[in-house]
């Protein structure tokens, strides 16, 4: 058996980062007994590119996280040139870590209903565990080919999230807070103060939410 806690990854473009991000990701530390690393995407290559500069949204991860010790930046995507290939993330993270400890890849439901077009999609079966992160009364609809990948790998206790590397897929129940990235720039584009949607901590350095004010 394994006897180190899992490591969990948290990626997104948090452009910026908000309370929703927040809630998710410290909900699964918790479900997982895990650490938690924040990993923003440098390019993200599903989506459209970020309105802030990796160091920016660097610096709103750092500030968000202040205060705590169980979630963590991980700035190995924004290091990195090119588009941020999840499968790139994790093999790194393999070479460093071994291949004994109990990784586990965070994903919202909708994201991984849409594995099949990530880069490499079936190698990250190999590499982690994928742990979805999933809102009550979600069913959405997997494809074909996805469905029957997991199929077998579907597990609903951490036990086996724990006592394996790689290779599981389990669901995770996480609050449902209706915040979304696109809201908050909106908010500040217009000059208003989206308090309580984002940690407290970010209003207090200007600097930090410039780029969506459009001043940097």
């Amino acid at each position: 058996m394994n006897a180190a806690r899992p490591l969990a990854l948290f990626g997104g473009t948090f452009d910026p980062i908000h309370n929703a991000h927040l809630r998710v990701a410290w909900e699964a530390a918790e479900f997982l007994d895990a650490e938690v690393r924040l990993v923003p995407a440098n390019v993200p290559p599903h989506r459209d590119q970020p309105v802030a500069g990796a160091t920016q949204r660097a610096g709103l991860v750092r500030a968000a996280l202040a205060g705590q010790d169980r979630l963590t930046l991980d700035m190995r995507e924004l290091r990195r040139e090119g588009p941020s290939y999840t499968v790139d993330t994790l093999l790194e993270l393999r070479a460093e870590l071994g291949e004994e400890r109990s990784l586990v890849l965070l994903v919202g439901a909708d994201a991984f209903a849409g594995l099949p077009q990530w880069h490499r999609w079936k190698e990250l079966f190999e590499l982690a565990h994928i742990g979805v992160l999933t809102r009550p009364g979600h069913n959405g609809t997997l494809p074909t080919e996805l469905r029957t990948k997991i199929a077998s790998r579907r597990c609903t206790e951490t036990r086996f999230v724990r006592e394996a590397p790689a290779g599981r897929v389990i669901a995770i129940p996480v609050t449902p807070l209706d915040i979304s990235a696109t809201q908050v720039r909106a908010l500040l584009a217009d000059g208003r103060e989206p308090r309580y949607l984002m940690p407290d901590a970010l209003f207090a350095d200007p600097a930090l939410l410039a780029p969506y004010r459009g001043e940097g």
